[in-house]
């Protein structure tokens, strides 16, 4: 009897689970033809096919959407917003694609590498001028997880709070609306004063989280001590890129 009811209640949850991934699918198609928009016929019907037929294991492996701000390394007066969608990739190891927002239309910008202080310790003293602490951008409130439970949230960032970010913006989208150029280290902010307090506000009324109520739930994550060689800008000398021309090796 009891096998039974197992059985009939399994076969109702897969029932169940397979409706909802026939609706999402069908919200998909329909997001995907409507993003389409504009785009040749031809486009729009590989996408609706892709949609149901194509595996996507990196970014079904994405499972933590983090939203946060970035400034450019060499001009701290020029700051973006970033959503980044991240892998667990190692134990010590993140990586994150980002884009200008988390919408169907979203603009990618960038990426973003995540690894713990004993591996940025080891790194070789020029790379690490590459790097970023995350101590402030948590102890803030700046860097969300939207969405996710309060405990929840509070259990990562206690983590993530010791970590560093080398990351890389591959379009200028606050100056250029086309990925024109070399890609641009950017940097995190590491106190007060330092993010626009109108782009914040901005930030969070799109996002729906209020950065003042992040702070104070995470009054009490120790702030590490931050490792040398992070934080290059603060010295007001940075590495950057640029683009130049050379020979080419045969």
């Amino acid at each position: 009897m009891e096998n039974t009811r197992l059985k009939t209640l399994g076969t109702g949850l897969a029932l169940g689970i397979g409706a909802a991934a026939a609706a999402l699918a069908g919200r998909r198609a329909a997001n995907t033809l409507k993003t389409s928009t504009g785009h040749p016929w031809k486009h729009r019907v590989l996408d609706l096919g892709s949609t149901f037929l194509q595996r996507k294991y990196p970014l079904s492996a994405m499972s933590t959407y983090l939203d946060g701000l970035h400034l450019y390394a060499d001009d701290a007066g020029r700051q973006v917003h970033a959503a980044h969608f991240c892998i667990h990739l190692q134990h010590d190891l993140h990586q994150c694609v980002i884009f200008d927002r988390n919408a169907p239309d979203a603009r990618l910008i960038g990426i973003e590498y995540i690894i713990s202080e004993e591996r940025f310790r080891t790194l070789p003293e020029e790379e690490k001028r590459l790097w970023h602490s995350h101590h402030y951008e948590i102890a803030s409130g700046i860097l969300t997880a939207p969405g996710v439970p309060e405990i929840a949230e509070h259990a990562y960032f206690e983590d993530l709070v010791t970590t560093y970010g080398k990351t890389f913006h591959t379009w200028q989208y606050d100056v250029d609306d086309f990925p024109y150029g070399a890609p641009q280290l950017m940097m995190g902010f590491t106190e007060d004063g330092q993010a626009r307090e109108e782009l914040v506000r901005e930030r969070d009324r799109e996002v729906g989280v209020s950065t003042r109520r992040n702070r104070e739930r995470r009054r009490d994550i120790p702030t590490p001590e931050v490792a040398p060689g992070a934080n290059s800008w603060e010295s007001g000398r940075v590495l950057q890129t640029e683009l130049r021309e050379t020979d080419v090796r045969r």
